[in-house]
């Protein structure tokens, strides 16, 4: 990148000590020429400054490179290439097969490219300004800090964590290294949705009454196996599971089934689901985490080796208004290909208000309803999310960054609390989850929409119960719960040597 003055950083990991315990971990420098760079953690208000970019502009050629893509990583690879003044230098993936393919395809169009495997070494290249990152969730926080900390600006698929945590780490380091760090929450570059937010935040149709979320995604089985299963030849394991613990394989695919392990995913609520959290919560106009949350929720319709809830529902307390979120992986009765709909939408955030309601039913478009579902007004358009990112890495404009890194850890989070909550509860009857939620006409409302459901699925939930999640508090200022030190230890973990996300960023 012509004119741009490089960072001399490379990744470190610091003396520190993980977050659930005291233990201290004597951490291993990344690479031979790392050394430990003394820091002070600055940023323990919840609203961190915004940074003040001090590095030279770039000329006209920003060089990326994409780390992870045998799914998501596939469209970055697309978008940023397609971008004017974009070249890719480098290519990382654990799978040597999956790397292999896609140089060999650069290859062919006469374009020569770095092959890593480890992340750790592509960092230490000076052919990359940029990078994005499309691993699967447990990596993406420890990779994000890496690149941050080695002088590179970030693209960070959603959900930017993991855990709650590691969402402040990514923030924390962003701001003192002064890196572009953006999330993957395209929405956020949508005109279209942005108009309709602040028609709705005007007041037009009155109060909100409840900002919602929907996740109706086909989710089937993903199969039960006896035992560990061998993990392909072509695939670096020790690389792959990283931060998340080495454990035997124990589903039938490695890749993409990973979503539904909790050490390494975040179920469909932190997949598919984050998106239409980060709308439903830009239309609360809120800017922290919820006062309280709960869930119910369960994996049902089939046995497998999935852990995450197919059926859920979170419910955020705000003072603006509830938000809720739902998710549905069985389709809408025994046999059907079709989804359920709620007021017209499946993937979607519905805001119901005093004079009627709003549906965004995609990425860029939003459309509002009078109260007896009348179209009233309609939004659309959006902007290339890449080229934003592109842009302000040019400009060191962080103000006009949409999905910004703070916007993705807010709403990631909202996604790891809830599920915080489902993680904790137990099985119940569907009586007494009535009788729990029964101060909350929404919410009992929403439950009951979702029993009918089930029972269309053949679900009898009384035989299988649904687990009734536990009441959370939370203190958003300093991103802790209340009165709970099991939940508060599920708000990180314990990471394996050397792939440690640092105390201290």
């Amino acid at each position: 990148m012509s004119g741009r003055s490089q960072h001399s950083i490379t990744p470190i990991l610091h003396h520190s000590t993980t977050h659930l315990s005291n233990t201290t971990i004597r951490m291993k420098s990344i690479t031979r020429r790392s050394f430990l760079r003394s820091t002070i953690l600055t940023a323990a208000a919840v609203h961190l400054p915004l940074p003040a970019f001090t590095q030279t502009s770039p000329g006209d050629e920003v060089r990326v490179a994409v780390i992870g893509f045998g799914g998501r990583g596939g469209d970055h690879i697309k978008g940023l290439t397609a971008l004017k003044g974009v070249r890719l230098t480098a290519l990382c993936d654990a799978d040597s097969q999956i790397l292999g393919r896609e140089v060999q395809r650069w290859k062919d169009k006469g374009v020569e490219v770095g092959a890593y495997t480890d992340i750790r070494k592509l960092l230490e290249s000076a052919k990359v300004d940029a990078v994005s990152i499309a691993t699967p969730n447990h990596w993406h926080a420890l990779g994000a800090i890496w690149a941050i900390q080695a002088g590179k600006d970030v693209y960070l698929e959603k959900p930017v964590s993991h855990n709650v945590w590691e969402g402040r780490k990514i923030v924390e380091a962003a701001r003192k290294y002064n890196r572009v760090v953006q999330a993957g929450t395209q929405s956020r570059s949508s005109q279209g949705i942005k108009h309709a937010v602040e028609w709705v935040q005007q007041g037009n149709l009155g109060k909100i009454l409840v900002s919602r979320g929907l996740c109706y995604k086909p989710r089937g089985s993903i199969g039960k196996v006896e035992g560990p299963q061998t993990v392909p030849a072509n695939i670096d394991y020790d690389l792959w599971c990283g931060p998340a613990p080495k454990v035997p394989l124990m589903r039938q695919k490695l890749h993409y089934d990973w979503h539904w392990v909790w050490d390494t995913g975040n179920g469909d609520l932190g997949n598919q689901g984050i998106h239409q959290m980060d709308i439903a919560r830009w239309f609360l106009g809120v800017d922290q985490l919820s006062t309280r949350v709960w869930s119910v929720g369960g994996r049902l319709g089939y046995v497998d080796d999935g852990q995450s809830a197919n059926t859920q529902m979170i419910y955020h307390e705000y003072d603006q208004a509830p938000l809720i979120f739902e998710v549905r992986g069985l389709p809408e009765k025994i046999g059907a290909k079709n989804m359920d709909k709620y007021k017209g939408g499946s993937i979607a955030v519905i805001v119901e208000c005093e004079g009627g309601y709003v549906l965004v039913p995609n990425y860029n478009s939003a459309i509002a309803y009078d109260k007896e579902g009348k179209e009233i007004k309609k939004w659309q358009g959006a902007k290339d999310h890449y080229q934003n990112f592109i842009d302000v890495v040019r400009s060191r404009k962080c103000k006009d960054l949409n999905g910004g890194i703070w916007e993705g850890h807010l709403s990631s989070a909202l996604c790891h609390t809830g599920n915080i909550s489902y993680r904790l509860g137990k099985q119940s009857k569907p009586e007494e989850i009535k009788e729990a939620i029964k101060g909350d006409r929404t919410a009992t409302d929403t439950f009951e929409r979702m029993a009918a459901h089930l029972a269309a699925n053949g679900v009898d939930i009384e035989a299988t119960p649904l687990a009734l999640g536990v009441v959370l508090k939370m203190d958003p200022k300093v991103e802790k719960f209340i009165g709970n030190k099991e939940a508060d230890a599920m708000l990180t973990r314990e990471y394996r040597a050397p792939y440690i996300v640092p105390e201290r960023v």
